[in-house]
């Protein structure tokens, strides 16, 4: 995985090349031309100083369900055994206010929250486990998606979703295949991974989410059979009390990470890598490649994941803090990264970088995110929008606002 510490050099024409340069650490340059890493540096770049600081690639959120990021939790005493019985108890759910308050936001805004709270903690590409719907192909959407892959809900209800069987048989062997399976730590769950081989659903294109109810026999046939598993470890806690153990998939470089939504997850995907961080579960570099390299390869999503040439310009910027790369970004809450750049654009980032955004034409809001001053693309700053993320708001203060770049 590249990490670079360089300057950030951004060309005034937007449909020409924005050029990342050496700050005289020995790195080739990382040129961006049309949104993408490119081979050549720009002829008439603007310079952002970035001294002292990490581009890591735009992380990748293996699993998400978008719409549902504004739905508040179940409250429950006890752990559930499975998915289904938090399913099943969650239909009681629906008939709370808050619920049908939130529920009654029309999908295409509570599609582009889901994706504005990826994108505010550094992640630019997910996988969204539902229906598609038209808004996830607006041109402005806040990230990019995995796209032309087969899924299905779960082996056994509710009835939603493509059937697994038909499902797996029509997604070609090169393109993954979704379903939450294992999800569980009863005899349930452990049942499910050797009733999805025996359906023929288990193949080396097959991702299953969770997985907390595989046994150690099942993980040697995913392992076996080169299909993989999302581990969702806040979201798996919440409702099952425990999560999967994640050292021997992530040895075999079978594991990736989805924070899945908040109605059971954690915030946002840099809070499932600091508190897997914090549990000492595994080391900062191998979380890091889980939400880059590895998701990219598991999802076959070309190109991301990466700073390589031909690669999407997506990145997450934050100070250097000495040491393993690595440790730089994990731990961080979003608030403390500088910069978030989607297709070779700053989207969201801290308010001395007011020039970068004025030089490659992106207009900006003030905006405070979790009690700090930020500019954000204000393509993104829909109040509709805003009024859904916690923590995000316009900034109101006078002196505050005076950051504020002209229009």
């Amino acid at each position: 995985m590249e990490i670079f510490r360089h300057h950030f050099s951004s060309d005034t024409d937007l449909v020409g090349a924005v050029s990342l340069v050496p700050d005289g650490v020995s790195h080739a340059p990382l040129p961006v031309r049309a949104g993408r890493i490119d081979a050549s540096p720009g002829a008439h770049a603007y310079p952002v100083d970035l001294r002292d600081h990490l581009i890591f690639p735009g992380l990748i959120n293996a699993h998400d369900h978008l719409h549902v990021n504004g739905v508040p939790p179940l409250r429950h005493a006890t752990p559930f055994p499975n998915s289904y019985a938090w399913i099943s108890a969650f239909q009681s759910h629906f008939q709370d206010p808050i619920v049908v308050a939130a529920l009654d936001v029309p999908k295409s805004l509570r599609l582009r929250h889901g994706a504005l709270k990826n994108l505010l903690a550094g992640t630019t590409c997910v996988a969204h486990h539902d229906p598609w719907h038209p808004a996830l192909d607006d041109a402005d959407f806040p990230v990019a998606l995995l796209r032309d892959y087969g899924w299905s809900y779960t082996l056994a209800g509710p009835d939603y979703g493509p059937p697994v069987r038909q499902s797996f048989a029509a997604t070609p062997a090169g393109r993954p295949w979704l379903i939450h399976l294992a999800e569980g730590t009863d005899e349930t769950a452990q049942a499910e991974l050797a009733q999805l081989d025996a359906l023929g659903c288990l193949a080396a294109n097959t991702v299953l989410i969770h997985g907390v109810g595989l046994r150690e026999t099942d993980i040697d046939r995913v392992i076996a059979c080169g299909a993989a598993v999302v581990w969702c470890p806040q979201s798996n806690r919440a409702l099952l009390g425990r999560t999967l153990d994640p050292r021997r998939l992530c040895e075999a470089g079978r594991l990736t990470m989805g924070s899945d939504s908040r109605l059971s997850g954690a915030r946002d995907l840099l809070d499932e890598l600091s508190m897997a961080a914090a549990r000492d579960e595994l080391d900062a570099t191998s979380l890091l490649a889980l939400v880059t390299t590895r998701a990219a390869r598991i999802l076959r999503l070309a190109g991301y994941g990466s700073l390589a040439v031909g690669a999407p310009a997506d990145m997450a910027i934050v100070e250097d803090r000495g040491g393993d790369p690595a440790d730089s970004l994990v731990g961080l809450r979003r608030s403390q990264l500088r910069a978030v750049v989607r297709d070779g654009l700053p989207r969201i980032a801290d308010p001395d970088f007011a020039d970068w955004f004025a030089a490659t034409g992106v207009d900006a809001v003030a905006v405070m995110l979790d009690g700090k001053p930020k500019l954000l693309a204000r393509s993104l700053a829909d109040p509709a929008l805003l009024a859904l993320e916690p923590g995000l708001a316009f900034v109101t203060d006078a002196t505050t606002a005076a950051r504020r770049i002209p229009c």
